[in-house]
């Protein structure tokens, strides 16, 4: 499938900070998150974070035994704070961080989960690809299989993590755990689905489809 050009859009004064962070490590950018949410002010900017992890199980608060790797394929397991269970991140994957004033932006949770659902739903489109939520299982899934995942934390108002959206990456540790909690969940990627432009490629047309819907 071809690429599809860009676009350009204009966003209010409003608009979140862009970071690019890159290839990072799952547990430094994670504290960076849990410190920047603590230090912030009623003035300070939101921003966003777009990037990639090395290879990375993260077990959320509600994780159980039973969804731990069920084999020693040498990927670390970190716990961490958002809501959830396990899932995996890793090279070709396109991770985007939200860290809002959900109070100045008048937000609540639900509300939130739904806008990063749709901007994935409306970025799939694009390419020709029908995706939707679940009200039962947050996520974006293509037919039964999850495409992207989702995950937030809330301290003083405000959020950090964000939604993981498996482009064009190694699905095979996805078996070894049930991703998200739930036993037998098929997975799958954009690269699978016929679309072949690079996450980076995503990841910026992703980052626009979010700005629009926070405008």
């Amino acid at each position: 499938m071809n690429s599809i050009p860009p676009t350009t859009l204009e966003f209010s004064h409003s608009a979140p900070v862009i970071r690019e962070l890159g290839v990072a490590e799952y547990e430094p950018t994670w504290r960076a998150m849990q410190a920047f949410t603590a230090q912030r002010s009623a003035d300070t900017p939101d921003e966003i974070w777009v990037l990639q992890h090395p290879p990375v199980y993260t077990l959320g608060i509600a994780g159980k035994a039973e969804h731990l790797p069920r084999t020693a394929n040498g990927i670390p397991v970190v716990k961490i704070d958002r809501g959830g269970q396990i899932t995996y991140h890793g090279p070709g994957q396109v991770v985007i961080y939200l860290l809002l004033d959900m109070r100045r932006r008048a937000l609540t949770v639900r509300p939130l989960v739904r806008m990063m659902e749709q901007a994935v739903i409306d970025l799939l489109a694009e390419y020709g690809t029908a995706a939707q939520g679940r009200m039962d299982a947050p996520g974006v899934y293509v037919g039964d299989a999850k495409i992207a995942a989702l995950g937030l934390r809330i301290s003083k108002g405000c959020c950090y993590h964000g939604l993981s959206l498996n482009v064009a990456m190694d699905l095979a540790p996805f078996h070894a755990i049930n991703p998200c909690g739930y036993p037998g969940l098929e997975v799958t990627q954009m690269r699978d689905l016929g679309i072949t432009d690079a996450p980076e490629i995503v990841a910026s047309r992703l980052t626009r489809h979010l700005l629009r819907i926070l405008k």
